[in-house]
């Protein structure tokens, strides 16, 4: 059976969401969000990465990073801002407020959001729900690459997917008011459930010339190389093997999937290793077990290259994460 290379990836980077914040607005407002690297040690202490996206739960309103032209968005739609990018939302396009980090500190927990009001008093009103999912980047994460730095989706769609995303949203705001025990947990579970969503239209949709990462896994040769990589990563994978899994002469598979991928055959395949090999080290496996999962015959080739790669040893590595997350650092 095939791997699943997206799910396998989505595993390995420790995908974790979180709303916090539920906006009753009233025209005129405007939202203005800083890089996501300024306010991530506040809103998902030790995660590496965090992802921002905003659900229009009623009303229309405009979104965009900052710098690109905005975007019309109604009750239903989905915008997320992968690459962290300051953003701005807002009754109406052309409007800016300077970010105020300090909005995005969070209150005491408790089973309800963060429920805010905001705007002018105007009769045009809108609900905004702001989620934010936190990822590993580090040491190899090539969906973080291949996603642009703006995603936009309509979940007024009347194809199965866009139906999919709408019963999503639709339990996310039952739920968001609901207040009963265990609710945020749930809605973090939906917000992890709507990005994947989100990802797997993203897929759908990309051009047929298009490169990258997610290209990759669609196309059926590459995608056969990928699949057999992330099925048996320990295995001792040569280019020649990978070129016949595909279906294609060494040199032309070697090309291809450099070409769409963005690095070698094997370049990829030492990258996914350490990737693997620091999930099991933040787990508390031992550095030999670490090793070994990963298709090391030595735990000193083992940490050679790993320090090769990240610039620390492999023990060092594991304290060093575990005294961020203890110290609530990204």
């Amino acid at each position: 059976m095939a791997t699943d290379v997206l799910s396998d990836v989505l595993r390995a980077v420790h995908l974790t969401g979180a709303v916090f914040f539920d906006f009753e607005l009233s025209s005129p407002w405007v939202l203005e969000a800083p890089p996501s690297r300024e306010i991530a040690s506040t809103v998902m202490p030790g995660a590496e990465r965090v992802i921002e996206y905003h659900l229009i739960m009623s009303g229309a309103c405009w979104g965009h990073a900052v710098g690109d032209p905005p975007l019309r968005l109604r009750a239903g739609d989905l915008i997320v801002f992968p690459q962290g990018a300051a953003h701005v939302m807002s009754s109406a396009p052309g409007m800016r407020n300077p970010s105020d980090a300090s909005m995005f500190v969070r209150q005491p927990l408790s089973p309800k959001l963060h429920a805010l009001e905001a705007g002018g008093g105007g009769p045009e009103r809108a609900r905004v729900l702001c989620c934010f999912l936190g990822c590993d980047e580090r040491p190899f994460n090539p969906l973080l690459a291949a996603l642009p730095s703006v995603m936009h989706l309509s979940g007024g769609s009347s194809d199965p997917s866009g139906q999919w995303l709408a019963t999503l949203m639709d339990l996310a705001a039952k739920e968001s008011v609901a207040a009963r025990p265990g609710s945020e947990n749930v809605l973090a579970r939906l917000s992890e459930l709507m990005f994947v969503e989100t990802i797997r239209r993203h897929l759908e949709t990309l051009p047929a010339a298009e490169t990258g990462w997610l290209a990759g896994l669609r196309d059926p040769m590459i995608g056969q190389a990928l699949s057999a990589l992330h099925g048996n990563p320990r295995a001792p994978w040569t280019v020649e093997e990978l070129a016949r899994r595909a279906g294609l002469s060494r040199s032309v598979f070697a090309e291809r999937f450099s070409a769409m991928v963005g690095e070698t055959p094997m370049q990829y395949l030492a990258l996914w290793r350490m990737q693997l090999a620091a999930k099991r080290l933040s787990e508390g496996a031992p550095v030999a077990e670490a090793a070994d999962a990963v298709g090391y015959a030595s735990e000193a080739a083992f940490s050679r290259a790993f320090k090769k790669l990240l610039g620390q040893a492999p023990a060092a590595w594991r304290r060093r994460l575990g005294e961020r997350k203890g110290a609530g650092i990204a």
